[in-house]
């Protein structure tokens, strides 16, 4: 906006209240958009009375703002869209939704998170130019954390890495015999079950493989979408009986190029990928996913896995459940070496959210940048 230019009212509580509400309808479709954003939006009349509302469901549905404007009808003219982020400006599976807003006349746009890629954003500038009065930035902080996997996916050109461990105070997954069931509660399980729908892909190792025999699905009443499931097995010697090889959702199974390429069940995908000392390139796993639409991977993979991941600067968020146990030097580390040799190349992440569920804590972590070399 030119110093000239009148600047917009202010935001009004109703707007600020519209905002938040929209947030929470965006949430309402995680791990169902990919490889769409999540997006709530809410028509207000000029009194500050909601006359419509909506969300975005999934690709090629109707955008959050679409859905608004269909609750409202006739209201929206004149009306405030409130929406978490930016309306698109370009012609997809639907149509631009600026263009949508202006056909129905709305005369103010509040939106919270401007649209980062280069396809869609714009609308912004495109409402504006045509009369529109626009505010962005409001609850920024609140609709960036609700859409924050699609965010970073888009930002970075790969999907969202989100690291999950439960472990005890003093970083083991496992007691001195292997044994690791359970270290956190019911309730932390339930919760990781939650985590894991909210996500694209789940992905582990071959060591979880041949140890646990994961399943990988939804349990603990969560419902949903289950995520695609990955499995890093470079000599491909995953068993047909294995339990992420039954029908519940397809699974894509990761060898190293040259390898054997297992026999699976129908359904079923082998990938080759190129493979060096440390194990297969992860950096190209997430390019590929990225390639087929998928924009977050939870990595449930142990020690070994989540150090590949930490080694090529792939991990964006740890959500970790700690137990109130401690298991001493003979338990299994968190996490394997990934070339830390001082405090300075530590990896480093922000506290995020936490709260206790049940005896455990759940603690939410996002990678922080490096700090520069001291200056000698």
């Amino acid at each position: 906006m030119s110093a000239g230019e009148a600047q917009p009212p202010a935001v009004t509580p109703a707007e600020h209240d519209a905002m938040a509400r929209a947030v929470r309808l965006a949430a309402t479709a995680l791990g169902h958009t990919s490889p769409n954003p999540v997006v709530g939006c809410v028509l207000l009349a000029r009194d500050g009375s909601p006359v419509g509302e909506g969300y975005h469901r999934g690709a090629g549905q109707p955008h959050a703002e679409v859905e608004a404007l269909r609750a409202a009808g006739a209201r929206a003219r004149g009306a405030t869209a409130v929406v978490t982020l930016e309306p698109c400006a370009h012609q997809g599976r639907t149509g631009p939704c600026a263009e949508a807003l202006l056909h129905a006349g709305v005369a103010r746009v509040v939106y919270a998170v401007d649209d980062p890629t280069p396809q869609a954003g714009g609308g912004a500038a495109r409402l504006r130019a045509a009369g529109v009065q626009v505010v962005g930035g409001v609850l920024r902080e609140e609709a960036e954390r609700g859409n924050e996997l699609w965010l970073t996916a888009a930002r970075h050109g790969r999907p969202c890495v989100t690291w999950k461990f439960a472990g005890t105070l003093d970083g083991r997954t496992a007691a001195a015999d292997g044994t690791s069931r359970w270290i956190t509660g019911s309730a932390a399980r339930a919760d990781g079950h939650v985590l894991r729908a909210t996500h694209d892909a789940v992905l582990v190792g071959s060591g979880t493989l041949r140890s646990d025999d994961p399943h990988l699905g939804l349990r603990h009443g969560v419902t949903g979408r289950p995520p695609l499931r990955v499995v890093l097995d470079r000599t491909g010697g995953i068993r047909r009986e294995a339990r992420v090889l039954d029908d519940a959702a397809p699974t894509v199974v990761v060898v190293a190029e040259g390898a054997r390429l297992p026999l699976l069940p129908h359904g079923h995908e082998v990938l080759a990928l190129p493979c060096d000392a440390q194990g297969i390139d992860v950096a190209e796993l997430m390019a590929e996913l990225y390639r087929r639409g998928l924009r977050s991977v939870l990595l449930e993979g142990g020690a070994k896995l989540a150090a590949a991941f930490a080694r090529r600067g792939l991990l964006d968020r740890t959500v970790a459940y700690l137990a109130p146990m401690f298991l001493g030097a003979g338990g299994r580390a968190v996490l394997d070496d990934f070339g830390a040799m001082s405090l300075a190349q530590g990896l480093r992440f922000r506290f995020g959210e936490m709260h206790q569920l049940g005896d455990d804590m759940r603690l939410v972590l996002r990678t922080a940048p490096q700090p520069a070399a001291e200056a000698r």
